[in-house]
């Protein structure tokens, strides 16, 4: 099986950011000003895999170091009034995947949700994919294109006999109101890089999304 780099597009569009996209990448990886093509019969190699995961977490525990302590003051704030600078992902209560096999909650909250990978040990976890949603408990029980690129990404981490343990965290003080919502969910996907979410394809190419 061939373990040739998976294509990346190097270019970094807000060049005034702090954080220079560029600087993510090591000489093991091809940087073109092509994305993954999807459309081919490549499958990434273990390597390749294991240098596209460490990019993501490199860029993504950048953001993480910025972001304060303590962010016990934020549940205390209005639901219209959410900071997305202040939330950390990672630092949220775990749950399983498959959550919604769990009994229900009483009620299902408005939340943004975010789909982790805690690897292992070794390696600095993932954040794979951010979404939102106004029935937490039902909005994963149906049809979702991120269930199918876990699937792949499952998949091909069994292949090469990888660690990967997919969790999920949650934001319950996300605004119940749609529109404020999405805004919020918008601007942790730029923030956040999340590869499987398709605003970012364009920073880690699609090799899941087959």
């Amino acid at each position: 099986m061939s373990d040739r780099p998976t294509q990346y597009n190097s270019k970094d569009e807000n060049k005034s950011s702090e954080y220079k996209q560029g600087s993510l990448f090591s000489e093991g990886i091809q940087r073109t000003s092509l994305v993954y093509d999807s459309s081919s019969s490549y499958e990434m190699g273990s390597q390749s895999l294991q240098v596209w995961k460490q990019a993501i977490a490199k860029y993504q525990n950048s953001i993480a170091t910025m972001i304060p302590a303590v962010q016990t003051t934020l549940f205390d704030m209005p639901s219209s009034h959410c900071d997305p600078h202040a939330i950390n992902p990672f630092s949220l209560p775990i749950q399983p995947a498959e959550f919604y096999r769990l009994p229900s909650r009483d009620s299902d909250d408005a939340c943004i949700y975010f789909v982790i990978d805690l690897t292992c040990d070794t390696q600095s976890p993932v954040l794979l994919y951010i979404g939102e949603t106004c029935r937490s408990h039902k909005r994963w029980k149906g049809m979702h294109d991120c269930k199918r690129y876990l699937l792949n990404y499952r998949e091909l981490h069994n292949t090469h006999n990888l660690p990967i343990q997919v969790v999920m965290t949650f934001w319950w003080n996300a605004p119940s109101v749609t529109r404020p919502r999405q805004q919020l969910e918008r601007i942790l996907i730029e923030k956040w890089r999340s590869p499987f979410n398709k605003e970012n394809w364009r920073f880690w190419g699609t090799p899941f999304m087959n």
